[in-house]
């Protein structure tokens, strides 16, 4: 296999674990990654609604059509060999009920205004999300300082907090990314936090997600940036205060003038 081997006892990685294992073993073993991630699913348990789910070369997207009515028709994910249709495949069946919303929202705004030359406001946030979506549950205290983007609070004053949070990364190129960690990576975290009632079922977190997202706010770009590898456990460096002094990483909010 020609792409690298993620490390699965990293954070970002281990909700994925459970799949990305042995689809990797699959492939390392001679199986294509179409072949390998469809030979994971665990249907019928992961299927919400549409077609059967499965995963086909990126040769079998017909001539012109548009990727993603091409899933939403036929259940069918094009998919090319390499690390980011690797991990979109592994958030297709961890997130399941999540990757049928975006998809039908998806389909559906190529279906009222055509493909064009320019996404729109919802397609943008559409594909902004399912490349770098982060999703937090967390205290408020945390939620607040994030939003106002007091890094010194979040990470420094705030830092035992973190004990009771869990940051899940549904974004398949923010995966893609982490293989080869580098400390700018910036997750776009839905302004919506997690119950603290789901616990740490993602199977309801999922659930949850989809249905929370809705056309009009979504269109609105409802996120919020993270650098990953600040959390707290995440990276060995930021153990050390002076990580969070680079403003080129951790950038303080915009000051709006006003005349």
């Amino acid at each position: 296999m020609a792409w690298p081997a993620p490390d699965w006892s990293a954070p970002w990685f281990q909700p994925f674990a459970s799949d990305g294992q042995p689809v990797r073993q699959a492939c390392d073993a001679g199986a294509s990654l179409p072949q390998a991630l469809t030979g994971r699913l665990a249907q019928p348990s992961m299927e919400t609604q549409g077609p059967a789910l499965r995963f086909v070369p990126q040769a079998e997207l017909p001539p012109g059509a548009a990727y993603e009515s091409h899933i939403f028709d036929t259940g069918c994910v094009p998919t090319r060999e390499g690390l980011h249709d690797f991990f979109n495949g592994l958030c297709w069946m961890r997130f399941p009920c999540t990757k049928r919303r975006l998809n039908q929202l998806q389909a559906g705004a190529i279906a009222s205004a055509g493909v064009g030359q320019v996404r729109g406001p919802l397609r943008d946030a559409l594909t902004l999300f399912d490349e770098n979506a982060a999703l937090l549950q967390a205290p408020d205290a945390l939620w607040e300082a994030l939003l106002a983007r007091d890094w010194a609070r979040l990470f420094g004053t705030l830092r035992p907090l973190w004990a009771q949070a869990r940051l899940v990364l549904p974004g398949h190129a923010l995966l893609e990314k982490l293989v080869t960690p580098y400390k700018s990576i910036t997750a776009h975290v839905l302004r919506e936090p997690v119950p603290l009632a789901l616990g740490d079922d993602l199977g309801a977190w999922d659930r949850w997600l989809a249905d929370h997202l809705q056309p009009e706010a979504l269109a609105r770009k409802p996120f919020t940036p993270l650098p990953v590898l600040g959390v707290p456990g995440w990276w060995v460096a930021n153990e050390d205060p002076v990580f969070y002094r680079d403003t080129s990483v951790f950038r303080p909010p915009r000051v709006s003038s006003s005349h």
